[in-house]
């Protein structure tokens, strides 16, 4: 059985590990009742607008013929709220419909990266035999005997559910790891004007886990700088043009400008 400290580590070709930590039965169950009231609330609204559509056109069917259009048009719209409320809100939110981003959590594939549309397609079509044969029946059977708390979808997609990770709290960091970020140069270096505040956690990840594991990686020299380089042209930043010892102390610099920022 899984429980809510289930974690995941993933390995990037770098050797830089991400740790994610796979969300239980109880957060996911919250979630799920906060999306199925909304999506409740939504097909009500619709509903009654479409009657009063109906009231104001005065029924210019007949009433054998009105009855099978409206229960066709009423099915329609519960399959359309359903099941395309997951996937425009996962698309739209990056894994994230607003049950799960209210619990802090997010769809992911398990190999780590954002979900595509083939994936929320695969995992939310699968939820009819989840709900199966009440209430999520089968699906909360799943995710009792799966160790990552996955329902049939999620096994069928390739996806699991995590807990959404923060900004990175250098606070957090323990002394033993906090000793490797020192700088190399003999010269200071200055991220002035360096939008620190526009990184993401993943940005943050990365940084810490090649600081972390920079004497082991091959081609440590070329990869600071490629993690530069790919801030830069995210940020709209010109392009850095500087040594490998000064890029790896940049990146020293921004850690140490977040645990700046974390401590005012």
């Amino acid at each position: 059985m899984s429980t809510p400290e289930e974690t995941l580590d993933i390995h990037t070709p770098e050797n830089v590990a991400f740790g994610y930590q796979v969300a239980g039965i109880g957060s996911r169950f919250l979630a799920a009742m906060v999306d199925t009231a909304i999506i409740l609330i939504l097909q009500f609204v619709v509903l009654v607008a479409f009657f009063a559509i109906l009231n104001v056109s005065g029924g210019t069917l007949p009433s054998n013929q009105l009855a099978p259009w409206v229960i066709a048009v009423l099915g329609l719209v519960a399959f359309l709220f359903f099941w395309g409320y997951y996937i425009f809100f996962e698309m739209l939110w990056n894994g994230q419909s607003p049950g799960k981003r209210w619990m802090g959590l997010r769809v992911i594939q398990a190999n780590g990266t954002p979900i595509t549309l083939s994936e929320s397609l695969i995992r939310n079509l699968a939820r009819l035999v989840d709900l199966l044969p009440a209430a999520y029946g089968i699906g909360i059977i799943t995710m009792f005997i799966d160790q990552q708390s996955r329902r049939l979808g999620d096994l069928a997609a390739g996806t699991l559910v995590v807990y959404d990770r923060a900004p990175i709290s250098i606070q957090s960091l323990s002394v033993n790891r906090m000793v490797n970020f020192k700088m190399q140069g003999l010269s200071r270096v200055s991220i002035e004007g360096f939008p620190v505040e526009r990184l993401t956690n993943d940005d943050l990840n990365l940084i810490e886990g090649f600081l972390l594991r920079r004497a082991q990686l091959t081609h440590r020299e070329a990869l600071a700088i490629q993690i530069l380089n790919t801030f830069h042209q995210r940020l709209g930043l010109p392009p850095p043009t500087m040594s490998r010892i000064e890029a790896e102390d940049t990146l020293v610099a921004i850690m140490q400008a977040m645990q700046q920022r974390n401590e005012e």
